[in-house]
């Protein structure tokens, strides 16, 4: 199991997972940056009811992170402002899986829920993510 992250005698806060995704961010590529655009990421302890409701989760724990938004590929450039994509990583189930499957730090996996959720604000499907992270090793 992967020793907790250094600088915290106790679980990360919410700043604190905040502060981990943008360092993540800032490690990806610039080019994959620059075409994530005008995203806004969030980090709240867990998602809402209505987030569980919506999308048929009974458990609040076994959801990661969500893309909220029109993905790129779907805007329409000519129609209204579609409001801001927002990227929502929630600290409590990520802190729970990093838990459960300690080959990873929490940073590894705090980057992999990251862009796995700017995959889905750039239109890939579960299944397309899951193929690209397979072929990448």
């Amino acid at each position: 199991m992967s020793e907790p992250h250094a600088p915290f005698g106790k679980a990360p806060s919410l700043d604190d997972l905040a502060a981990i995704a943008e360092a993540a961010f800032l490690t990806l590529p610039e080019g994959f940056r620059k075409l994530t655009g005008d995203v806004v990421f969030r980090v709240d302890d867990f998602p809402s009811e209505e987030v569980l409701d919506e999308l048929g989760i009974e458990d609040a724990f076994g959801l990661t992170g969500l893309y909220q938004g029109i993905d790129i590929g779907h805007r329409d450039a000519g129609g209204p402002a579609a409001g801001p994509s927002m990227i929502f990583l929630y600290r409590r189930p990520i802190l729970d899986e990093w838990a459960e499957h300690g080959e990873v730090t929490l940073e590894e996996l705090v980057a992999h829920v990251l862009v796995h959720e700017i995959g889905h604000h750039m239109g890939l499907s579960d299944a397309d993510i899951d193929a690209i992270e397979a072929s990448a090793g």
